[in-house]
């Protein structure tokens, strides 16, 4: 934990503590209100511990010493790794199958998804599994007349739970285990959590299938179509091409030069022909049928300006845009995708993912008109419209996750030549997975090497390309692991975890004599502080700046610091409060059409539940 002689006294507020203080409040404040990606917040941080190394105490070379640490270098690994098993398409495979016992029964679903989501988070990565797991939910909803809301709120908490099975199942146990090392000398081996992740994992299962399904909202209709979920109903319409229209000869881009509409013409449609809008180069005839988004008003002045006649209101359904080669799907822009902070415009959406948005959700909301203008963030919900035959490709693609397809399409396309190549690969992909995980729990290699091994296979047995590969690495991530490591090293050798360890402390001791019962008190209350700022800022941040705070309130009470270090590993993947807590909880906020109050109303008694459960359990396993 670095040389003592270097420390200050106890209880000593020094330039050093204050500076430290004063880059986490900082860190803290970015990360909450995200004025600048937590990604580069987190370099800053790494750039000013080593501008500022007389008084933070981190070198240079220390500094940038998470790009070399071993839980940066796994978890980098364990994404291109559960790349690997997602493209065979087995996890679908296996959740089709295990869904036809539910027989519609809502709480037999519900327990399809957290007996899928919590045992695969211990060993793929949870972050990509809900990615795979969310649009095989809300299939299994619609199919049984279930709203998906029921079931994608405990998809994410399960997922969570899950991850703490093993080390590889998040990147926070992986941290937690490369902290661990640096100051006790002691990393934890592959299945050292399991016994308590089984019991946390058992207490949430319960919990969200009895109290926890009761208190989840339905805010997505279970029978409400795309169209219907995203409320296009009143801004769909169709108008006929009228002889001597002035788009007669002209493509639709021609027609429309130089004119600013808040419209767009979604559809050609010549007899049993269908031309996607606004991609076709068909120019304009007398009698063609337009597909309008937009409002009532508008529709009707450009019908007027062009020579259309808008026909009588019918109510248009997914039927509508599945025709002549065509299709409408829900993605949801990803925690890590580069679409954040961009609009569909300057992101230049139409282009890179071929298709066009028709409407943008959040949570519970439909936003309303020009959205092409909009600036997008995680978790929104987008309704595409795009040619069936590219779905394969916008699947595969980075910063979006497809998380619902109209059940219109089905039997309409057929597996790309890629993903039957994918699917014959998967006993090597599952292969080389149960390989990473037997050897590293043997303990001759290192997890980190082990990991990388893997990865080599993956892409000398071409479960992967190479680009492929460098895709499936959230590097937000990585970048965010790597900045952040020296902030814990900052805090332990200034004084800084000291002086808060005794801040926490003196709020605590006092309460019990028993040394035990104070045990486990702090203990408590390290898992609920680090509970609660693991819902404000990220899992990896709480983790970076409270276990050297828990160490040395260990020290203090004589306690072993270890089980504290567990303890915070623990609490930092409950982020059950908010939406921007847990990646995870990003991703089903549109496709289930939650509300920010929602999680809190449901996390809430679990996130106390288990700040009982958790520390007792500790005890237990560990001894104080």
């Amino acid at each position: 934990m670095g040389d003592a002689a270097e420390r200050p006294p106890a209880n000593a507020m020094t330039l050093g503590i204050a500076i430290v203080f004063g880059l986490v409040l900082a860190a803290g404040v970015l990360f909450a209100t995200e004025w600048v990606p937590p990604e580069i917040t987190a370099l800053g941080i790494a750039v000013a511990l080593a501008l500022l190394e007389p008084w933070t105490l981190v070198t240079p070379a220390e500094a940038i010493s998470g790009f070399a640490s071993p839980a940066t270098v796994a978890v980098l690994a364990m994404f291109i790794l559960s790349e690997g098993v997602r493209r065979t398409g087995v996890v679908g495979r296996v959740g089709r199958r295990l869904a036809r016992l539910t027989l519609g029964s809502e709480r037999r679903q519900l327990a399809v998804t957290l007996g899928l989501g919590g045992p695969l988070a211990g060993v793929v990565n949870n972050t990509p599994l809900v990615g795979v797991l969310i649009p095989l939910v809300v299939d299994l909803a619609r199919r049984s007349r279930t709203s998906p809301s029921r079931l994608l709120l405990p998809l994410s908490y399960i997922s969570m739970l899950g991850g703490m099975l093993t080390l590889l199942g998040t990147s926070t146990t992986l941290l937690a285990s490369d902290l661990s090392r640096r100051f006790l000398g002691h990393p934890m081996g592959l299945f050292e959590l399991t016994p308590l992740g089984v019991v946390v994992l058992v207490v949430g299962a319960l919990y969200l299938g009895t109290v926890g399904r009761r208190l989840v909202p339905e805010r997505i209709h279970p029978e409400e179509d795309l169209i219907g979920k995203f409320r296009l109903g009143e801004t769909l319409h169709r108008a006929r091409v009228e002889g001597g229209s002035p788009l007669e000869g002209l493509t639709l881009k021609q027609g429309q030069r130089g004119e600013d509409w808040d419209l767009d013409v979604l559809q050609i449609v010549r007899g049993r022909a269908v031309y996607l809008g606004p991609t076709t180069d068909q120019t304009v005839r007398a009698g063609d049928l337009l597909t309008l988004r937009a409002d009532a008003a508008e529709a009707e002045t450009f019908a007027r300006e062009k020579g259309l006649r808008v026909l009588p209101r019918r109510r248009l359904t997914d039927a509508a845009f599945v025709e002549g080669g065509q299709t409408i799907v829900e993605v949801t822009v990803a925690p890590d995708s580069d679409l954040r902070g961009k609009s569909v415009v300057s992101s230049d959406f139409r282009n890179r993912y071929h298709g066009t948005v028709l409407a943008v959700r959040r949570g519970d909301r439909v936003l309303p008109e020009r959205i092409e203008t909009r600036e997008l963030r995680e978790g929104d919900s987008l309704l595409v419209l795009m040619e069936l035959a590219k779905r394969a490709a916008l699947e595969a693609m980075p910063g979006v996750v497809v998380t619902r397809v109209t059940p219109m399409e089905e039997g309409l396309r057929e597996p790309s030549a890629e993903e039957e190549a994918a699917r014959r690969r998967t006993p090597v992909a599952l292969g080389i997975v149960a390989a990473v995980i037997a050897v590293a729990a043997l303990g001759v290699v290192p997890i980190a090497i082990t990991a990388l091994g893997g990865v080599v296979l993956m892409v000398a047995t071409r479960c992967l390309r190479t680009s492929q590969a460098y895709e499936a690495v959230s590097w937000n991530v990585i970048f965010l692991l790597a900045g952040l490591i020296p902030l814990g090293l900052a805090m332990e050798r200034t004084g800084a975890a000291r002086v808060l360890a005794d801040l926490l402390l003196d709020g605590v001791l006092g309460l019990v004599s028993d040394p035990t019962g104070a045990a486990i008190l702090a203990l408590a209350a390290f898992y609920l502080g680090t509970a609660l700022l693991t819902n404000l800022v990220s899992n990896n941040a709480s983790v970076v700046l409270m276990i050297p705070v828990a160490i040395d309130a260990a020290a203090r009470i004589g306690a072993d610091p270890f089980p504290f270090v567990v303890a915070v590993t623990f609490a930092a993947s409950t982020a059950f409060l908010t939406p921007v807590g847990y990646q995870t909880n990003l991703m089903v906020y549109g496709p289930g059409g939650y509300r920010f109050s929602d999680y809190a109303r449901v996390g809430g008694p679990l996130q106390l539940l288990l700040a009982v459960v958790t520390p007792l359990g500790i005890a237990l396993i560990w001894g104080l």
